[in-house]
């Protein structure tokens, strides 16, 4: 397999901040979309992209927190439901005329079971296939910027699963809440992968973007303190470890490697890539999935082949076409 994981020592690392990254921005003229901006990653890249200039519209199942969380920034706000595809069409109409940047932040992770009203399990319907509709109906307006990226938020919680792509939905197998999240953040890596093989001739390129452990997030609601403090996350009393060498991060330096995939000049020319603290990452030199400890996460770094396998990512490609019945490009 070829792939341009290969980092580029871009000068910034694990404990850099979004500040750090907008310092020399201009995003003056540019329109950006933010999923789940709410609060933690989705939040401080709004922040960040709007500080450095650009109209944000930020999508979001709950427009209201987000309101209160942007106070002072300038900023749309529409209701995004990526479980309902109603909702993910209406949520696209009128951004336009032209989006620069589309950060994919939203997403849950090691939920209960449950499905969306097309049948497809819960976790891989909202971190993955909404996103793939959404990114669909905006497809126009990208183009129409002449320049524009698409950031995924993926994470190495992809090494808990590669894509099952004989059973997506856990119609077969048992269903395991990380393995359902495993194969939704594989899949967010290898869209980044095809999307950026189809897009660049558009001038649309495609990054996936690792942001780290982030403990002061809403995606650790399906987990307990004593469940977070097993993984080395969090203190007894639930207070958050901080660590950005082993991946333990502030939201704001979480954010910082999608803002760097999202504005980087040294990411000219380049995409289909899968990126943390803030370079692109090295390749794994295993292939097989499944970590049982969470804490060995904060020891890990790299990106396995399987969640940016070019020919797996045509083949997610073509299922995601057919679960969703969108196609475009």
């Amino acid at each position: 397999m070829t792939t341009p994981q290969r980092p580029i020592h871009s000068g910034f690392g694990a404990g850099s901040t979004t500040a750090d990254i907008t310092a020399s921005i201009d995003l003056s003229g540019r329109t950006a979309v933010v999923t789940g901006a709410n609060s933690g990653l989705g939040l401080q890249t709004a922040l960040a992209l709007g500080r450095a200039g650009a109209r944000i519209v930020v999508l979001d199942r709950d427009t209201a927190n987000a309101r209160n969380a942007l106070a002072g920034v300038t900023a749309e706000f529409v209701t995004l439901d990526l479980s309902d595809p109603t909702s993910i069409d209406s949520a696209a109409e009128g951004i336009g005329p032209a989006v620069h940047i589309l950060v994919e932040s939203a997403g849950i992770m090691a939920a209960p079971f449950g499905r969306d009203a097309r049948g497809n399990e819960l976790q891989f319907s909202i971190n993955y296939l909404g996103h793939f509709q959404l990114a669909a109906r905006l497809w126009p307006a990208l183009q129409a910027a002449g320049e524009a990226r698409v950031v995924t938020l993926t994470s190495l919680g992809h090494r808990h699963s590669p894509v099952v792509f004989d059973d997506v939905n856990f119609e077969t197998r048992a269903y395991d809440p990380w393995l359902g999240y495993g194969q939704s953040k594989t899949a967010m890596s290898l869209f980044a992968v095809e999307l950026d093989r189809r897009g660049q001739t558009h001038g649309v390129r495609a990054f996936a973007a690792h942001p780290g452990s982030i403990v002061a997030t809403g995606l650790k609601q399906y987990l307990t303190t004593a469940e977070l403090a097993a993984a080395g996350m969090v203190n007894p009393d639930g207070s958050p470890i901080l660590d950005p060498d082993k991946q333990l991060k502030t939201p704001e330096q979480g954010a910082a490697t999608p803002v760097w995939c999202a504005t980087s000049p040294q990411l000219t020319g380049l995409g289909g890539v899968y990126c943390e603290n803030c370079d692109i990452a090295e390749l794994a030199v295993t292939s097989e999935s499944g970590v049982q400890d969470l804490s060995a996460f904060n020891d890990i770094s790299g990106v396995m082949p399987y969640a940016v396998d070019p020919e797996s990512a045509k083949r997610l490609w073509d299922l995601s076409e057919k679960l969703t019945g969108v196609s475009f490009l």
